[in-house]
């Protein structure tokens, strides 16, 4: 009869397992889950000596303890009573006979909350000097530029159009990643760093196209904030938004209400630079003709002939201005003393002839690259000489040096 009722069939079979067993069997159970992201109110939070946090997340149906390791503490908000999102991962403790969820990330939720973890964080970023230090200028012609946007081709398309119309073919590095949600304060810190380890980058956007105060949350990390700006190079801050300012755009170089506005920034544009390039070559050319006419000047002073020449040029005038003087002046002793005087010019001029000099017996011995000759060394034997003489000239071969 008691068959009948409570067939064998009905009845699950019983396994005999160990605690340690059983216990593993849980651990695997709740890893299997996966990373979750739940919300709740804080309660009870407690810090031990370790650097773990501790604290209950719950409703009004459930609770679960939840734990949050010193290296996630940057990112962990605990505040009692406050209603918050927990990214994290489920861990049976075997040693308390617990599910824990392990804490990635804790994140207030509610326009209230967000508001003061924001204030909270903003004023350690003022005190540490991050806020109001020296902001350093964009690179002019950046080797590389670096780009964190999210994986949606919006940004992205933004960004190369703005690229193919101020210099077609600029070198864009893009580095995408989760710019929403749980976890993407670490993503978007990882992406950053990727491109800082890269040499050749030279100034990186944060790019974003929007959104309100709680999709923009990640980028008011603290931890994203301060990386920003211990930035090697030069950090701006693209992310499209009215009211909501998230914190990184007051810790970058610069800061743009959209994308496309920073890339217009950082892009150089090629037409300017060719333009800048045509003045600078055109001034080098004009400061280059300048210093020429300065070198034909000197080198008119070192030329005895040309010295000749401006000395007859100037007795010229001189004596032009005499004849002048004359002409005015009474015909008695000034005029005799004009007479004495333009005697002793044309002597002047007499006595700086060239040619009165070669009727002289001189003669002006020159090479056939026409260099005049002043010392042996300079006609080795058998070259070939020109001898300007008082009549004319004469061709000659050099010989050996008269000892």
């Amino acid at each position: 009869m008691v068959a009948e009722l409570f067939p064998a069939s009905s009845v699950p079979p019983i396994r005999s397992v160990s605690l340690a067993r059983l216990s593993a069997e849980l651990s695997r159970a709740a890893a299997g889950i996966g990373r979750i992201a739940v919300e709740g109110e804080v309660s009870r939070p407690r810090t031990v000596a370790s650097g773990w946090c501790y604290f209950t997340l719950r409703d009004r149906a459930a609770q679960l303890i939840v734990s949050c390791p010193p290296r996630a503490r940057a990112r962990c908000r605990v505040v009692d009573g406050e209603r918050a999102q927990v990214t994290g991962a489920l861990s049976w403790r075997s040693g308390r006979g617990a599910i824990e969820l392990v804490a990635e990330e804790v994140v207030p939720v509610g326009a209230g909350a967000i508001a003061a973890a924001l204030e909270a964080t903003r004023r350690r970023l003022v005190a540490d000097g991050l806020v109001d230090r020296p902001r350093r200028p964009l690179p002019v012609l950046p080797r590389v530029v670096g780009v964190v946007c999210g994986t949606d081709a919006a940004v992205r398309a933004d960004i190369e159009s703005v690229v193919a119309e101020r210099f077609p073919g600029y070198p864009v590095w893009f580095a995408e990643t989760t710019v929403q949600g749980p976890g993407a304060a670490a993503a978007i810190l990882e992406a950053l760093r990727s491109l800082l380890a890269r040499p050749e980058v030279e100034v990186v956007i944060l790019a974003r196209g929007g959104g309100d105060a709680t999709a923009l949350l990640p980028f008011s990390d603290e931890t994203l904030c301060r990386a920003v700006a211990a930035s090697s190079v030069p950090v701006v801050s693209a992310v499209g938004h009215h009211e909501d300012r998230p914190l990184c755009d007051e810790v970058a170089e610069r800061r743009f209400g959209t994308p496309s506005l920073a890339a217009a920034a950082v892009i150089p544009s090629r037409l300017e630079l060719e333009r800048e390039l045509d003045d600078r070559l055109a001034r080098l050319a004009d400061a280059l003709a300048a210093r020429r006419q300065e070198a034909e000047v000197v080198l008119r002073a070192l030329d005895p002939s040309a010295v000749v020449d401006d000395l007859l040029v100037g007795a010229a005038r001189r004596l032009e201005r005499v004849t002048q003087r004359l002409a005015l002046a009474h015909p008695g002793a000034r005029a005799r003393e004009a007479g004495a005087r333009l005697a002793g010019a044309r002597d002047v001029l007499a006595a700086l002839d060239p040619v009165a000099v070669l009727s002289r017996g001189y003669a002006v011995v020159r090479r056939a690259d026409g260099l005049v000759v002043r010392r042996p060394a300079e006609a080795p034997p058998g070259t070939r000489l020109e001898l300007q003489v008082a009549a004319g000239r004469l061709g000659a071969l050099a010989g050996d040096p008269i000892r």
